[in-house]
């Protein structure tokens, strides 16, 4: 899709603070980040929903990976996974870890940010990294 944000991010166009990468998938902090180490997981085909990227499980597993990893990484409580889709027409998955004093009760409101600088995103994108299980 040529208009797309995240196929521009994919194919090098648009810079990201990237998390993780394979063959299929692709993951990177969130530039309006829900709570420190959120991340985004998409395929790297273009698929409009989650539900339409082939291997659903594989695509899953990727995304628990790197939520793994932001947990282990920032000691996060725990790690919530949401797949909305409205905001980007490409299939993600949101990594949301969670923590006992971050700006969110028990429901995620996407209106609530933090704010990080570059410096910041980039040693979150490199904690995370460093945290990954294989």
């Amino acid at each position: 899709m040529k208009d797309c944000i995240f196929c521009k991010i994919i194919k090098g166009n648009l810079p990201c603070y990237k998390t993780y990468e394979d063959g299929r998938f692709i993951a990177f902090l969130d530039i309006r980040p829900l709570t420190k180490g959120n991340c985004l997981v998409i395929p790297k085909k273009h698929y409009r929903w989650t539900w339409d990227v082939d291997n659903f499980g594989e695509y899953f597993e990727v995304a628990k990976k790197v939520g793994l990893a932001a947990k282990k990484a920032f000691k996060a409580k725990w790690i919530c996974f949401l797949t909305l889709g409205f905001e980007v027409p490409h299939a993600h998955i949101r990594v949301i870890p969670r923590y006992d004093n971050d700006l969110h009760d028990e429901v995620i409101s996407l209106d609530r940010k933090e704010n990080f600088s570059k410096i910041q995103m980039q040693d979150i994108a490199k904690n995370i990294k460093k945290n990954l299980r294989d």
